[in-house]
């Protein structure tokens, strides 16, 4: 099979991984609010991603590494997802709800890593993945434009739950697919060691890796927050409709698909540190014009923009970081590592902080103080920043390669 098939194949499985993320991720939290859920409630559904991340590194990754064909986990773990979704959308009590989110987050965070761990063996060169990862940014704004048509200006709860629907049909849609994908075979018996996570936490000993540890937590905080609350901060203070609102969101990701193109090219000429900097810096310039210029819709509109920078030269970067320093072994488990701040850990605390930071923010006239509110994941940004650049000290400047090969 010709390396350009194979790039495609990698590129659509990321579009509909994330496709199914995407669907329901910007709605969730203002979704969870039109049902009533009260804040420390919608705090616990934020903590399923940690849960499940934490299960994904000490079981469901292993099982995918050792026991079990990647691309067939991928397809038993979305059909699973699928029934979870469905079960989500017509649940409007919190204890159902919550059980279905619970369980579809159990089968589907330890996919995000798996996935990965298909493209990085397909792929012959690990840069290319920036190219690969790509699609997952096409998925997830062809997720979110067909909102404008399923949703309206001032949609109802039993409007909104739409979201776990389409999530659910792409799910099903990627189970499928994914038994087309690549062969990736369990590691079993090839002398990797069974309990592989256990020397992926070690390399926690060596300080370049703690201290990205620790930024990726922060940022991962400041990210997630983004998502919890951006959604209401565009309806309510931008004046922005409903069922565009998902779509100004998904200008981030227009942006992404540029920057991802391009990362390798930056990576080889700014280097592991410096990129990583400006994708932290990229959340405190959005989040300082959040504050101070709410009242411009078309500054708000652009601003979107940033997320690309956020997205592609922090997180992505960690991910080719891992790829490239860690030993090859425990790869797969060290990405399952970091999933487990940037998905779990950051989502439960961002879950955790952000709505009682809006509760507590909220006045008597039910209008939220914005502008206070944003200050704190401004700091949180500049704080990661400033870490990186004093203590961030990997053992290469950038990857292996030239401009050229990249």
């Amino acid at each position: 099979m010709s390396t350009t098939i194979q790039k495609i194949r990698l590129f659509s499985m990321m579009a509909l991984q994330l496709a199914i993320w995407g669907a329901w991720a910007p709605k969730l939290f203002p979704y969870m609010g039109m049902l009533g859920f009260s804040a420390s409630q919608q705090a616990l559904v934020g903590c399923c991603w940690g849960i499940a991340s934490v299960v994904g590194i000490f079981f469901a990754n292993q099982f995918a590494d050792r026991y079990f064909a990647a691309e067939r986990f991928l397809a038993v773990s979305h059909v699973i997802g699928a029934i979870c979704l469905f079960g989500a959308a017509f649940s409007t009590q919190f204890l159902p709800f919550f059980l279905f989110y619970l369980a579809y987050s159990l089968v589907y965070v330890p996919t995000l890593s798996v996935s990965n761990t298909i493209a990085f063996a397909a792929l012959k060169d690990g840069k290319d993945f920036g190219t690969v990862r790509a699609g997952g940014t096409v998925g997830w704004i062809m997720a979110s434009w067909p909102f404008i048509f399923i949703l309206g200006a001032h949609s109802t709860a039993v409007d909104v739950r739409a979201i776990f629907i389409v999530s659910a049909v792409i799910s099903l849609l990627l189970a499928g697919f994914s038994l087309t994908l690549p062969h990736t075979p369990p590691q079993k018996g090839n002398g990797v060691d069974s309990l592989a996570w256990r020397r992926a936490l070690g390399l926690l000993k060596k300080p370049y890796v703690a201290v990205l540890f620790f930024v990726t937590f922060i940022d991962s905080v400041v990210h997630n927050g983004y998502f919890v609350m951006s959604d209401a901060f565009l309806t309510n203070r931008v004046g922005i409709a409903g069922n565009l609102s998902m779509v100004v969101l998904s200008l981030g990701q227009v942006a992404e698909i540029l920057t991802m193109l391009v990362l390798g090219k930056v990576l080889v000429k700014l280097g592991w540190r410096t990129t990583m900097i400006v994708g932290i810096l990229g959340h405190a310039a959005r989040f300082l014009a959040f504050s101070f210029l709410a009242d411009s819709i078309p500054a708000i509109i652009a601003v979107q923009l940033l997320h690309g920078i956020c997205y592609a030269f922090f997180f992505a970067t960690v991910y080719i970081f891992v790829d490239d320093a860690f030993p090859k072994d425990v790869r797969s488990s060290a990405q399952g590592l970091f999933n487990l701040l940037i998905l779990g850990v950051g989502n439960m605390v961002a879950s955790y902080v952000f709505p009682n930071l809006i509760a507590a923010l909220t006045g008597a006239d039910g209008k939220v103080d914005y502008q206070t509110l944003f200050y704190v994941p401004t700091g949180l940004a500049l704080l990661g920043a400033l870490v990186l650049a004093f203590a961030f000290h990997p053992p290469t400047v950038a990857p292996a390669g030239s401009l050229e090969d990249i």
